[in-house]
């Protein structure tokens, strides 16, 4: 038989119950209903439900079946008008629960009236600030039994036989082997060994990203404030009372695959439960923060990475070591480490608390469907989550109120995670301090250099025309260009000119500086390198064109021979041309200063240092 897809609503008289049956015949439709049973039966479909609330057949029930949708409306009126009926969304515990074909069950569930429930509800309240401590077993007793884990660790030995899917899902070795102690004291160390306090500082000083995270508002935020300001002033109906939390179809059909089974778990066990839900809840939040409602491929790490208990199969002892183990990790392995994102995870767990069971489950769900997604992770469902999505249907709503009031009240400090994170920002801030006061002092340096410079800045402008000349040949030898088109000659702009290019002579005849030109009027190939020479050339022929000079040397040492005005005799005497030095003083190897003296003389013009006749 099929187990068709259903949906169950109500009013104050009514519970509504749609059925959808495609393609079935009306006549062989069949149903029947009494107390909180309810089966509906057309070939091929079956459904049976266990309801919440008694419903009576007084002739008001009326069912309905619309053929071209294919579904099937039943009405069935309630037994105390006005009751509202709990859990109407919960599928899965709604389906009866599979008989056994034995004779007779070796374990049978009692069920107990309404008034029994809530007083067994009241006994059976967990203290949350009590802390448990496990039971130490011997070593012989470790070597002879095999490690649980898994939802109320009731599995074992599931690793051994998935050893290729082992490293990545969880990050402890040999988990059938190595027992709940030693599994945390390695999660402890490597913990510590995983966190890096760079990364840690740098999401705090740039935490532009993290601010923006923060702004993310999820699905029941919304619904918590809904809840927390209800309409008020009139009666209680659908329009005005919808439903806080609501599933997409894909959950309901999901729900409906999962098989209703009953969980015997003992008193300490439940509480392990509980806290390994709230350790997974954590994990969720803060994915859906980091990735602000959008999915994607490292949704199913950042989930089982974050969760001592999908990543470790830790079981939890005491409250205070969940909120412990998600702060550790949160500032160690994801890519947003900031401890704001832990204090917004925990809020927003008890936020989820105190919706009810249909949040909780709504967040199951998600997670369920992101591991099965992922390959390696659908090992987890198995393990948690499918056994989560079942139990947290029958959970006794008392409990879980407890536990969200718990979580509102939980505080977690940073000296509590171990990592010694006061002190850490504390130098961070001391270090940004020093840094700020270096760069004000850099800044006062700075502007007392920039006022006398801008006082010399008149001054260099002034002499804009002196220092451009020193500052390449291009420069100088475009000013020269310009003088000589005008005819006129600057002598101070000569003077510079000629300061720069004339070599001193030694007793020789030869110049000192390598940087100056030479020059052999006798030498041919002297001449064609001097043609060469294109700008400095053009540039001294057409000076020689505008000016007429006379050499004369005031004070020569003994020795040397004089450069006269004559032709080129005193040039071939010298072997080599040179620029005379110009007005100013030079020294030769004698210590002797030689004043050069330039002064006009009629028919003669200054060509390399040597004079001739004017053609």
């Amino acid at each position: 038989m099929i187990t068709p897809v259903f949906e169950l609503t109500q009013n104050p008289d009514f519970l509504t119950i749609t059925i959808k049956v495609p393609y079935s015949r009306v006549s062989e439709f069949e149903v029947y209903f009494e107390g909180k049973e309810f089966k509906f039966y057309a070939k091929p479909y079956f459904l049976r439900l266990a309801l919440p609330g008694r419903i009576v057949e007084d002739g008001r029930e009326r069912a309905s079946y619309d053929d071209d949708t294919g579904m099937f409306t039943v009405h069935l009126p309630k037994e105390i008008p006005g009751e509202m009926f709990e859990g109407l969304d919960m599928l899965t515990a709604l389906l009866a629960p599979k008989k056994s074909r034995s004779a007779k069950p070796l374990v049978e569930e009692m069920a107990s009236g309404a008034d029994n429930e809530e007083d067994m509800e009241e006994e059976e309240e967990f203290d949350w600030e009590i802390e448990q401590t496990l039971y130490e077993e011997s070593r012989e007793t470790l070597l002879c039994s095999t490690c649980t884990y898994g939802f109320g660790n009731q599995k074992s030995g599931v690793f051994s036989r998935l050893q290729d899917e082992l490293n990545d899902v969880i990050d402890i070795k040999n988990p059938d082997l190595t027992p709940a102690v030693e599994r945390r004291e390695k999660r402890l160390a490597a913990e510590a060994a995983k966190f890096d306090p760079d990364h840690y500082l740098a999401d705090i000083f740039e935490d532009e990203v993290i601010c923006h995270l923060l702004k993310y508002k999820p699905w029941w935020v919304k619904a918590y404030a809904t809840k927390m300001s209800p309409q008020e002033g009139s009666p209680w109906n659908e329009s005005n009372q919808p439903a806080l939390v609501s599933f997409t179809e894909d959950e309901k059909e999901q729900l409906r695959k999962f098989t209703n089974k009953t969980f015997l778990l003992d008193k300490r066990t439940c509480h392990q439960v509980y806290l390994s839900l709230v350790d997974i809840l954590l994990a969720y939040c803060y994915e859906v923060y980091a990735t602000e409602g959008e999915k994607n491929v490292e949704s199913p790490w950042n989930i089982r990475k974050l969760s001592s208990t999908l990543c470790w199969l830790e079981s939890f002892t005491s409250f205070s070591e969940v909120l412990i183990s998600f702060g550790r990790r949160v500032l160690c392995y994801p890519l947003y480490r900031h401890f704001s994102l832990v204090t917004r995870a925990l809020s927003d767990t008890s936020m989820i608390l105190q919706l009810g069971k249909s949040a909780v489950l709504k967040c199951l769900l998600d997670i369920h469907k992101i591991f099965r997604e992922n390959d390696p992770a659908y090992i987890l469902n198995d393990l948690y989550i499918t056994d989560y999505c079942i139990w947290i249907q029958k959970a006794k709503s008392k409990k879980l109120a407890a536990l969200a009031e718990r979580v509102q009240k939980a505080e977690l400090s940073k000296a509590k995670l171990g990592f010694e994170l006061d002190e850490l920002e504390a130098a961070a801030l001391l270090v940004q301090e020093e840094e700020k006061e270096l760069k004000a002092a850099g800044a006062d340096v700075s502007k007392q250099q920039l006022a006398p410079s801008e006082g010399e800045a008149s001054d260099s402008e002034d002499s804009s025309s002196t220092s451009s000349y020193e500052t390449g040949d291009s420069d100088s030898d475009e000013q020269e260009s310009s003088a000589s088109e005008d005819g006129k000659i600057n002598p101070l702009q000569s003077t510079l000119q000629e300061e720069r290019t004339a070599p001193l002579i030694d007793c020789n005849g030869l110049r000192r500086d390598t940087g100056a030109l030479t020059l052999d009027v006798g030498n041919e190939k002297s001449k064609a390198s001097l043609q060469s020479t294109s700008a400095p050339g053009k540039l001294i022929e057409e000076l020689g064109k505008q000016m007429q000079t006379a050499i004369r040397l005031t004070e020569q040492p003994e020795g040397l021979p004089s450069v006269s005005g004559g032709g080129g005799g005193t040039s071939q005497e010298m072997g080599t041309s040179c620029i005379t030095q110009p007005q100013g003083l030079s020294k030769d190897h004698n210590g002797k200063r030689h004043f050069l003296e330039v002064t006009p003389k009629p028919g003669t013009f200054l060509f390399l240092g040597t004079t001739k006749e004017a053609p």
